[in-house]
């Protein structure tokens, strides 16, 4: 049986063939002094490992690996495909990709394969082979990593013509796909398979072809996947109980992640945040990990200890900031406190990324204190909240294909940004702290008493029914502008906007204004509306639906423009739930109001009462019921407990009534019996 953890997952990526015996054998002791209990190698050694076709050099990470286990310390073996070595791309350079502006490239960067290469995919799945063949068997060996944060694009002659047996796989007759693609339009009618070319540069598809780019990113998203369990088939053929995954590159967009991480055991993320990000924005990153596996914890694979180096200004990570997105990371699924990197690269495009041992090679560093005084926490925590499920109550529907598809589309706007018009509706659930759950369109709506859908723009096959019957059944659904405008191919083949969820909103958009990006509309609330809320008017800006009621009643009203007066909140009323559309993207001072008063009405309360920039969550583990409580603000804030007692386990302290946190300080709570 493969190993199953007792505590949280604390290390992250290696780098020893950079090192001499002298080093590693200090960052042994290192490791220790800091609990470190996993490190992931060798992610970037395929040169090293086999430095001609065929014949490997496997005898210096026999030893790197074995050192690794004697002090104690598990491993994460990662097959190192993600950078192929140059003899490879030399010999073969098929492997090599072809951009979109048609240029082959030459060997140099990571992830710089054709994903569709023949050769490319014979040679990675021969080394995953000799890896699992070698140490399959070796007590140390906690699960497997495939290369490494995918998201290429290629354009080659190779992706071509496996684009068009895709295609005729997906579309069955070349007929279908003129009629699904919309062809007589600008006379792109086809008559065979062979007529149709990948979008680029060179035919300026990729921008003026938006379903024939919605189908290619479908299609890198499939062909990824095939490279992916190219090698993860070897790996489970020889060691079937050991869990096989990839990690996720922040660039989450390029590659339909819910379908990548269905044929993985763990969904694991790289979470770098921005230092300007509002701490909103992680947290739904990291919810949106969870709900890849449908609830399921997750890995955060990697997190930087300190500042990073690809960002146009790297600060420095401020005292207790580690710790803090650590936790954050833990609180909304994650079994892992995993980092890039242990120790800091002398060289290279990131040597001045952070790392838990920096250039001066030593523990007496600010960083390592921190990290050091995690792991003595985390070891206390020991596996109390592992694989631990969060229990929501509002869900916030996500799509990859609606990502792609509303962001092709020319118009209504060129300013369509999926991932933060998504947040701007979370970051008032999230400031509320009620539990989110981030849920594929196909997922069972049954438990959730609150569905937020968000520019809905594709609907999906059955989609609306079931959103229907939600509502019927008495939950409450928010929608708003860009719902329900095309079918999965990106055709308007359903009348008036929102299409099939007409009824279920109780009106349709006549017209969609675009307002420029320094214009400002105007909501005013319904006279017994205002009772509810602090203004009687709120700013709305981006885009403006121009609504014709049916059965749903107005709450607000356009202040400005021809359209003055006329609807931009209304509410539908069907069976015995209520279905809400926002015509127009209000301030977030609404928003905020506008989620509490939701809540409520349904009965979704926050986790506790707070003060401050508290973080609240709860995940249910192997010890029951666990809260977390993390203060991002600069000053104190509090979390009222009420009566009941609480062990903080972090400190051990017996907590009741208001709990107050320091700037950037985090608890961990159990209620006593």
């Amino acid at each position: 049986m493969y190993y199953k953890p007792s505590e949280i997952l604390f290390g992250g990526d290696y780098n020893p063939d950079q090192w001499d015996d002298t080093v590693i054998e200090q960052d042994m002791r290192y490791f220790k002094e800091a609990g470190i209990n996993l490190v992931i190698l060798p992610v970037f050694s395929w040169a090293k490992l086999e430095p001609s076709e065929g014949v490997y050099s496997f005898e210096w990470l026999d030893q790197i690996l074995d050192k690794i286990w004697e002090n104690g310390i598990h491993f994460c073996l990662a097959t190192p495909t993600v950078a192929q070595p140059a003899w490879l791309s030399k010999q073969y350079p098929e492997v090599l990709p072809v951009d979109i502006s048609g240029r082959k490239r030459t060997h140099g960067m990571r992830v710089f394969f054709c994903y569709n290469s023949l050769k490319y995919r014979e040679r990675a799945a021969a080394i995953a082979e000799e890896m699992a063949k070698r140490y399959g068997n070796h007590p140390g060996l906690a699960a497997w990593h495939v290369a490494n944060e995918y998201g290429t694009y290629c354009y080659c002659e190779n992706c071509q013509q496996k684009f068009r047996l895709w295609l005729k796989k997906r579309y069955g007759t070349v007929e279908n796909l003129n009629d699904k693609w919309y062809n007589s339009f600008w006379g792109r009618t086809v008559y065979s398979f062979d007529e149709v070319y990948l979008p680029t540069e060179l035919n300026d598809d990729y921008r003026f072809n938006p379903v024939r780019e919605l189908d290619y990113q479908r299609f890198v998203t499939d062909s990824t996947l095939e490279c992916f369990e190219n090698e993860a088939r070897v790996l489970r053929r020889y060691t079937p109980d050991v869990p096989v995954f990839s990690n996720i590159s922040g660039h989450i967009k390029k590659l339909d992640q819910f379908k990548m991480v269905s044929k993985m055991d763990y969904a694991g993320f790289d979470n770098y945040p921005h230092p300007t990000d509002p701490r909103s924005l992680p947290a739904m990153k990291l919810d949106l990990m969870r709900g890849l596996k449908d609830g399921k914890s997750f890995l955060v694979a990697e997190q930087s200890p300190n500042q990073q180096n690809w960002q146009p200004y790297n600060k420095l990570k401020r005292p207790g900031e580690v710790r803090l997105l650590a936790y954050q990371g833990m609180a909304h699924g994650s079994d892992s406190a995993l980092y890039f990197q242990m120790r800091q690269s002398l060289g290279g495009q990131e040597k001045f990324h952070g790392a838990l041992i920096s250039h001066a090679g030593t523990d007496d560093t600010r960083i390592f204190r921190e990290l050091a005084q995690m792991g003595k926490e985390l070891k206390g925590l020991g596996d109390t909240f592992l694989e631990g499920t969060c229990d929501a109550k509002v869900g916030f529907l996500f799509d990859w294909d609606n990502w792609w598809a509303l962001e092709l589309a020319s118009g209504p706007t060129k300013d369509m940004d999926y991932l933060w018009q998504m947040h701007h509706y979370y970051r008032a659930f999230y400031e509320y702290n009620v539990p989110i759950d981030i849920l594929r369109v196909t997922a069972d709506f049954e438990k959730y008493k609150v569905l937020v859908a968000p520019l809905l723009y594709m609907m999906k096959e059955g989609v609306a029914q079931r959103l229907e019957r939600f509502v019927e059944r008495g939950g409450t659904l928010i929608a708003t502008y860009m719902t329900g405008v095309t079918d999965e191919n990106d055709r308007c083949v359903f009348g008036a906007y929102p299409g099939p969820l007409r009824k279920t909103m109780g009106l349709w958009v006549e017209e969609t204004d675009a307002l420029f990006p320094d214009e400002e509309n105007e909501m005013i609330l319904n006279s017994w509306m205002t009772q509810a809320y602090e203004k009687s008017s709120y700013g709305c800006t981006f885009l403006c639906d121009r609504l014709r009621l049916e059965t749903a009643e107005p709450l607000a009203y356009y202040g400005k423009d021809f359209y003055a007066g006329e609807p931009c909140l209304t509410v539908n009323r069907l069976g015995s739930g209520k279905a809400y559309y926002l015509a127009s993207q209000p301030e977030e001072a609404f928003v905020r109001e506008f989620a509490e008063k939701i809540c409520r009405e349904q009965g979704v309360e926050p986790l506790f009462p707070s003060e401050g920039e508290i973080e609240l969550t709860k995940r249910n583990g192997r010890s029951g019921e666990i809260w977390f409580a993390l203060n991002h603000g600069k000053k104190p804030g509090y979390v009222d407990l009420g009566e009941k007692t609480y062990q903080d386990l972090l400190t051990g302290k017996r907590c009741t009534g208001k709990l107050v946190l320091e700037s950037r300080d985090v608890a961990v709570l159990k209620r006593e019996q």
